[in-house]
């Protein structure tokens, strides 16, 4: 079974609402097994809502309509939709009963149009609105299934998931399975580049490449009527794809780089210091979002001036005169005494240019970022590019890869 979404309202198309409900479905459809190929919105216009109708009953199995199941005049989508389909409209009375009684309830005066929203397609499985007035609903004709619900997301959200999700479940044989891939230190294209033979092999599972901030994803899907033998899929795709790329790849679903170097921090027994310049104190911050982080966690400096650096981190005076605050030696010396001040098994250190001007003669993106443990320290050099902020998050993540690549015994990344 392949779906439609179509989103009625001229408010969706005038941007003073944004379309969620299109999101939430597609999600939810997915984990039934059921494709979207498309999204659509419609205004509130009868003629175009036909034209939608139309086109959508040649490319979906499965149309599925939210919005426009109001009392004004135009809310018109089950009208539009009884049309299409040469039926008429019906009251339902367990709908009716329910308008009647919340006005009761309220005390607020009904006005004749909202008797309106109790109307239904003839011939339709009603499903109710225990959030709302307009119930939905369910038409099963022309080889095809129309699903229509209310357009405000919290009537329509436990109706879909309350009713229409079981009956749909019924409908379809197949279960989608998903997985996504978290990568890090490889560039999309890179990654396209070294599986780009599985990719063009595709069918059942699928690769999906997506470019995230400063790292990128593979959404791995696999269908089957048995929801065991979708996992083996997956599993034995990203098996050749670890074979190939494992070294990027970081961890799964919603992971973060910081969540999995926490989680090997704590596994491993050790603690961390950052001594911060250009990043501004952000690398401890992710660091502190997860419960537990004092049992990892020693300290920081924020070192944004050279009289900080030198009499806080004691980065030696000359070393600042020579080489600059912006250079491998003051990042190594940083690294190493925050690690030590702070007594700690690592020592993570920025130091660089966010831009938007030169320092000391280095260009905007120039980054050092300095590594120490108990057998000395290091410092790495990067380029990278775009707004100050993104310099910040780049170096920042790229600094957690460090300390994973470390903790893990995997390559460093070249720079």
């Amino acid at each position: 079974m392949n779906a439609e979404i179509i989103a009625v309202g001229s408010e969706l198309l005038l941007g003073q609402i944004a379309n969620t409900n299109a999101q939430f479905i597609s999600e939810h459809l997915a984990s039934l097994g059921i494709d979207v190929f498309f999204h659509t919105v419609c205004g509130d216009n009868e003629g175009r809502l036909i034209d939608v109708i139309k086109k959508a009953e040649t490319r979906a199995d499965l149309l599925i309509f939210t919005g426009g199941l109001g009392p004004t005049k135009d809310d018109l989508t089950k009208e539009t939709v009884a049309n299409v389909l040469g039926r008429t409209l019906v009251t339902d009375q367990d709908a009716m009963d329910s308008i009647l009684e919340y006005f009761k309830v309220t005390g607020r005066k009904m006005t004749e149009n909202n008797k309106k929203q109790a109307l239904v397609v003839e011939g339709c499985q009603v499903l109710p609105n225990h959030h709302g007035m307009a119930p939905g609903m369910i038409v099963d004709a022309n080889h095809h299934l129309y699903l229509l619900m209310p357009g405000v997301p919290s009537e329509m959200k436990p109706m879909f998931l309350d009713f229409a999700t079981r009956f749909l479940a019924r409908r379809n044989e197949e279960h989608i399975q998903s997985r996504v891939l978290r990568f890090f230190g490889i560039g999309e294209s890179q990654l396209e580049t070294e599986i780009i033979d599985l990719i063009d092999a595709q069918s059942n599972p699928t690769i999906a490449p997506l470019a995230k901030e400063s790292e990128v994803t593979l959404r791995l899907t696999a269908k089957h009527e048995q929801v065991e033998q979708a996992e083996g899929m997956l599993d034995q795709i990203e098996a050749k794809i670890d074979a190939r790329v494992g070294q990027y790849l970081y961890g799964y679903n919603e992971d973060s780089l910081p969540e999995i170097v926490f989680e090997l921090l704590r596994k491993k027994k050790k603690t961390i210091a950052f001594a911060e310049s250009l990043t501004g104190g952000m690398a401890a911050d992710w660091m502190a979002e997860y419960p537990g982080a004092s049992s990892v966690l020693n300290g920081g400096i924020v070192s944004y001036t050279n009289q900080v650096k030198e009499h806080v981190l004691l980065v030696p005076e000359e070393v600042l005169h020579t080489d600059g605050a912006v250079s491998a030696n003051c990042a190594k010396h940083m690294a190493a005494s925050v690690r030590k001040l702070c007594n700690s098994d690592i020592g993570l250190a920025f130091t660089g240019v966010a831009g938007p001007d030169k320092s000391e003669g280095k260009t905007v993106g120039t980054v050092y970022i300095g590594f120490a443990d108990e057998n000395g320290s290091e410092s790495y050099r990067f380029q990278f590019n775009g707004s100050r902020r993104k310099i910040r998050i780049q170096s920042t993540k790229t600094g957690y890869d460090i300390v994973r690549r470390h903790l893990n015994n995997l390559p460093l990344l070249s720079h």
